[in-house]
């Protein structure tokens, strides 16, 4: 067995560097600026926006169940009704089918990044896609248990009935530069050795592929795939609720008192009591004080257009109807619909002081430079118009690298974060691992490496925000 720590395949590296590189740039800084650091959090008090999802797959969310009306008491209590939270109490109800599970959401199942994000499915975790790591045992663990998730959601809608347009015509990683060509092979080489069937496609290959000459390669997942996130959301609502989970809509919380049993205040002022808590809200896990060190909100934009016609679908080349996305750092993703609608995302992100949100202006020039890209992608495409455009926050770590465990000091507060963009899949993976845990069986889950761990620290403001503009100023400049 080939134990050798591999050559990192540079291409494929490049979108992980970004929040990482910004540590690097904040770190002599922050050094310098200890007590400022502690305190910014009361300094610098923390805005990010719930806002309204307003995206094309939104349009597909279940109904909104009624909000908390009564103080209740609970035997777990889910902060947060995106794929994570959903999941896993689906799957605490499977295990334990007699405890009382309850999820609270500030606005509607799937108003975070599960129901507004790229509606990519794909295997691994953000760190480790198309990565032969150094150790090809873990390498194998975590691309067999993500791609028997993708299985798992299948299954689970014809379980249901429900369709989520769950598909697997496998998923495009494309590089733009001829010079990453002898990276890629070696890469895609490797990967397939280690029983990962990924291939390495040369310009051509992906012409025919993907309808667009823009990249000098690309590597190719042929398990991979794409889904409708709105109506994902709509399957784990169905399976959580049958499941015997009782979910509460427009239901923000504004205080945990952490005890022995937790007690959860709603802006309403009704109080869920429960010994176990769930911090399932990704990115804006940290407005109720927790997990701000750990991940940033990083704001991402996606459009869509309406519905092409057959000839205009084919005229595009784009032969293999399978999503992708390039090596930029700042990337850009790409999904044709079963409908015919193309839709793009990526480009430009943004972070905002103090965890805030973009302005109509950043979001309008964010949204033209990916009509922009598209037409240069599809030239055919370049005065189509988007038929809905919307921006969201995504929880984004300092290493690209998700984590899950429990915290707080009775040791009965459970939290998953930092999927940085990869968590279409991945979320639902964590969701069975969490429910695994509060149930006591977390000695099964031993080896997996994000178990109770944190991503690397990530400083306060002001230290953040120089850091991340630093950094993006960089890329852009040199992209």
């Amino acid at each position: 067995m080939d134990s050798r720590p591999s050559p990192p395949v540079r291409p494929a590296l490049r979108r992980r560097e970004l929040l990482k590189r910004a540590a690097f740039s904040t770190a002599g800084v922050a050094a310098g600026g200890v007590a400022l650091n502690e305190l910014s959090p009361a300094v610098f008090p923390e805005h990010l926006p719930v806002d309204a999802n307003a995206s094309y797959w939104s349009r597909a969310l279940p109904a909104v169940n009624p909000a908390l009306g009564t103080s209740l008491e609970a035997d777990v209590a889910v902060i947060g009704g995106g794929f994570t939270g959903l999941s896993t109490a689906y799957y605490l109800r499977q295990l334990l089918p007699g405890r009382h599970v309850v999820i609270l959401e500030a606005q509607r199942c799937g108003n975070g990044a599960s129901g507004r994000n790229g509606a990519m499915l794909l295997p691994s975790t953000g760190d480790r896609y198309l990565i032969a790591g150094a150790d090809p045992v873990m390498d194998r663990r975590i691309d067999a248990l993500t791609t028997d998730n993708i299985a798992r959601l299948r299954a689970l809608e014809r379980t249901l009935g429900l369709d989520a347009e769950i598909e697997t015509p496998g998923a495009v990683h494309a590089f733009a530069d001829a010079a990453d060509v002898p990276d890629m092979r070696a890469g895609a080489s490797r990967l397939r050795d280690r029983g990962i069937p990924v291939e390495f496609w040369d310009r051509e290959q992906t012409t025919a592929a993907i309808g667009t000459g823009a990249y000098a390669g690309a590597l190719f997942d042929p398990r991979a795939g794409q889904v409708h996130p709105g109506k994902l959301v709509a399957l784990w609502k169905r399976a959580a609720e049958g499941a015997g989970v009782s979910i509460y809509e427009s239901t923000a919380v504004r205080h945990v008192e952490e005890g022995a049993v937790n007690v959860l205040t709603t802006d309403a002022g009704h109080t869920v009591r429960a010994p176990v808590l769930v911090l399932a809200a990704n990115a804006y896990s940290s407005r109720l004080g927790y997990l701000r060190r750990a991940a940033a909100p990083v704001w991402s934009y996606v459009a869509i257009t309406a519905p092409l016609t057959a000839p205009e679908l084919g005229a595009l080349g784009w032969n293999r109807g399978c999503p992708y996305d390039d090596n930029r750092t700042e990337l850009f993703y790409l999904g044709v619909t079963r409908d015919r609608r193309i839709h793009i995302g990526g480009g430009h992100v943004d972070y905002l002081f103090n965890d805030g949100a973009p302005g109509t202006a950043t979001a309008s020039k964010r949204q033209r430079a990916l009509k922009e890209m598209l037409g240069r992608l599809y030239p055919t495409l370049a005065n189509v118009d988007f038929d809905a455009s919307w921006a969201g926050a995504v929880d984004m770590s300092l290493d690209a690298s998700p984590a899950l465990g429990r915290t707080g000091g009775h040791g009965n507060i459970y939290y998953a974060i930092g999927f940085s963009g990869h968590g279409v899949n991945l979320t639902s993976v964590f969701g069975r691992v969490l429910a695994d845990l509060i149930a006591g069986h977390e000695e099964a889950w031993r080896w997996f490496p994000y178990l109770n761990r944190l991503p690397p620290y990530l400083p306060n403001e002001p230290f953040r925000w120089l850091g991340i503009r630093a950094r993006l100023a960089a890329i852009r400049a040199r992209e």
